[in-house]
C-alpha cells in the first residue's frame, strides 16, 4: 500500500473557484487543511503549505478531477516535479454525517493511502492536443448528425411538390439543393418558415462538415508524426489510432499489457459454472478505447485473412460471435500496447 512508501498524502477536492486540501500522515491522521483560490497565487500558497506541515519529503498528491477543475493545479504541480496520482471520487459511508470540501479532501487522501493501485494523470503536450481535436471533431459529428436528422424530418412533413424535389437524394446532393432554396414574397408563412429553416440547416451542416474536415487534417498530421506505426497496421485508421494513443497516454503508465487490456474493457471476466467454462464481455473501462477496438475488429473480420481464418476456426469450435470478438479485442489490446511502448511518441523524431 501507499502507506508503506510515503510520509504523507495530500488529498485535493477541486472546484471551479477554490481547491480544498487535506494532509494526512502515513497512518491516516490529518495534520492540516487549507482552501485556496484556483490561480497561480493559490497554487503557490498550497505548495508552501505542504512543505510547512508535511512530516517528511515523500509526499503524494491525490487530485480529484485532474482533467477538469484540477487541470490548472495538475500543470503547476508537474512543473514543480511533485508526485501526483489520480484520485477517484471518495465514497461516503451510508449514514455518515457531514459533507464539506475539506471532509471530501480528507476522504480522498485516506482512500488513496489505503489503495494498492494508483492511476497516473495522463500526459499533456501532443497527446492532449490530440484529445482536444478528437473531442471537438466528435462534437461536430454529433451536431451534424442531429442537423441532418432535423432537416430530413422537415422534408418528411413538407408539401408534396417540395418533398418530391428533395426526396431520394444522397446527403451531399440534398444539402446542395437545400442551400439553393429561396422563399419569396408570395410564399405563405408556413412554407416560408420551412424553406428558411431548410436553408439554415443546410448551411449549418456544410459548416460542420468543414469543421470536421479541418479537425481530421490536424489529427492526421499528429498521427503521422507520433503514432505512424499504428497507422501501418491493418484495420487501424486515423480515429482509432488517435483514440488508442490518447488512452495509452505515455510509456510506463500501465504496468503491463494486461492492465492496458483491462482499461480497454478487453480483459476476460470469468462466467463459469459447474462443468461449463466461459468468459464474458467486460463492459467496464474506457468505452471510447473499447469502441475503437471494436471498429478495428469489424474491419479485420472483413478484410484481414488471418483474422478471418481465426474467426472460422473458433466458430467451428463452438464459440459465439461475442466470445470470438472478445478474444480478438484482447489480442488487439496486446498488439497496440506493444507498438506504443516500443515506439513511444515522446521518442519520435518530430523534425
Amino acid at each position: 500500500m501507499l502507506s508503506d512508501t510515503v510520509d504523507a498524502v495530500i488529498g485535493v477536492d477541486t472546484h471551479r473557484d477554490t481547491h480544498s486540501a487535506s494532509l494526512v500522515n502515513a497512518v491516516g491522521g490529518e495534520l492540516a487543511t487549507i482552501t485556496v483560490a484556483t490561480n497561480t497565487e493559490g497554487y503557490q500558497q498550497l505548495l508552501v503549505w505542504s512543505h510547512r506541515y508535511a512530516p517528511g519529503t515523500q509526499i503524494v498528491w491525490a487530485l480529484e478531477g485532474s482533467r477538469s477543475h484540477g487541470a490548472g493545479l495538475l500543470r503547476f504541480l508537474r512543473a514543480e516535479n511533485q508526485n501526483i496520482v489520480e484520485a477517484n471520487r471518495p465514497k461516503r459511508a451510508r449514514g455518515q454525517a457531514g459533507k464539506s470540501d475539506p471532509l471530501d479532501a480528507r476522504r480522498t487522501a485516506r482512500e488513496t493511502l489505503g489503495n494498492t493501485r494508483h492511476a497516473v494523470p495522463r500526459a499533456d503536450g501532443p497527446r492532449e492536443a490530440a484529445r482536444i481535436l478528437l473531442s471537438t471533431r466528435e462534437g461536430a459529428v454529433q451536431a451534424r448528425t442531429a442537423a441532418i436528422n432535423q432537416l430530413k424530418a422537415l422534408i418528411c412533413c413538407a408539401p408534396d411538390e417540395l418533398r418530391a424535389r428533395l426526396r431520394n437524394k444522397t446527403n451531399p446532393v440534398l444539402i446542395a439543393a437545400c442551400l439553393q432554396l429561396r422563399p419569396n414574397a408570395t410564399t405563405d408563412i408556413e412554407h416560408h418558415a420551412r424553406l428558411t429553416a431548410l436553408q439554415r440547416l443546410a448551411r449549418r451542416i456544410r459548416d460542420l462538415a468543414n469543421e470536421i474536415t479541418a479537425a481530421e487534417k490536424e489529427l492526421t498530421a499528429l498521427a503521422r508524426t507520433y503514432v505512424a506505426k499504428l497507422l501501418e497496421q491493418t484495420g487501424i485508421g486515423l480515429i482509432t489510432a488517435i483514440q488508442a494513443w490518447i488512452s495509452w497516454s505515455e510509456p510506463g503508465r500501465f504496468r503491463n499489457e494486461a492492465a492496458f487490456a483491462s482499461l480497454a474493457g478487453a480483459s476476460p471476466i470469468p462466467a463459469s459454472s459447474g462443468l461449463t467454462t466461459r468468459h464474458r464481455l467486460n463492459r467496464y473501462g474506457d468505452r471510447d478505447l473499447n469502441q475503437a477496438l471494436h471498429h478495428i475488429t469489424i474491419t479485420r473480420e472483413r478484410c484481414h485473412p488471418p483474422t478471418r481464418d481465426y474467426v472460422a476456426r473458433r466458430t467451428a469450435e463452438g464459440k459465439t460471435r461475442k466470445e470470438i470478438r472478445r478474444c480478438l479485442k484482447r489480442y488487439l489490446a496486446r498488439q497496440i500496447f506493444k507498438i506504443l511502448e516500443n515506439n513511444p511518441p515522446t521518442q519520435l523524431d518530430t523534425t
